[in-house]
């Protein structure tokens, strides 16, 4: 049984800044583009069955960087839709709403936690089979990654909260004993 390697993409000059980014399709930092460079270093002669990234162009220019050939565009992969949030920081939107908690409270204008964690379950309904296969390698965002991990371990979308997910960085997702298991996660 393969392993799901999760990539989250490169900085943005918003991801820099902590602001929240699903729809604005943002480029890399020349330091992003560094992380991701570095991120195909990493994964120099590892061989994927299928490459899926979000259609953010911050994504597929860290798997062209990383030296991945992206077999599919998924849009289930995009980021966390923060609607109203989009562009703003956590401490900018506290100073509206001071007990605001995205993993509960989701964005209004968004998505819910619900909604986000369904689309996921989507791309894990689809990838899972290919694991028979070999290794799958999704190249996405912090929000939606975390998500992902949590389902992939059978929590609720709102346990992604617990994963912090820093940029180019890489997750790896598996099996132990016949359960679904982080085997690692958030490595540099």
């Amino acid at each position: 049984m393969g392993e799901l390697v999760l990539i989250r993409h490169g900085e943005t000059e918003w991801s820099a800044a902590r602001r929240h980014t699903s729809y604005t399709d943002l480029e890399l930092t020349p330091d992003g583009e560094r992380q991701a460079r570095a991120l195909g270093d990493r994964l120099a002669g590892h061989h994927f069955v299928a490459v899926l990234a979000s259609p953010r162009r911050r994504a597929r220019h860290t798997a062209d960087l990383a030296g991945l050939t992206v077999s599919a565009v998924d849009d289930d992969l995009t980021e966390w839709h923060y609607g109203d949030y989009e562009g703003r920081t956590t401490a900018d939107i506290h100073t509206e709403r001071p007990d605001w908690d995205i993993w509960h409270d989701g964005c209004p204008g968004g998505e819910s936690p619900e909604q986000i964690g369904a689309r996921l379950d989507r791309v894990l309904d689809r990838v899972t089979p290919l694991l028979e296969r070999g290794d799958v390698a999704l190249v996405a965002h912090a929000h939606a990654l975390r998500v992902l991990g949590a389902r992939w371990i059978g929590l609720p979308p709102a346990a992604g909260g617990r994963l912090r997910l820093d940029t180019a960085t890489l997750s790896v997702l598996g099996h132990e004993h016949g359960r679904q298991v982080i085997l690692g996660w958030n490595a540099r």
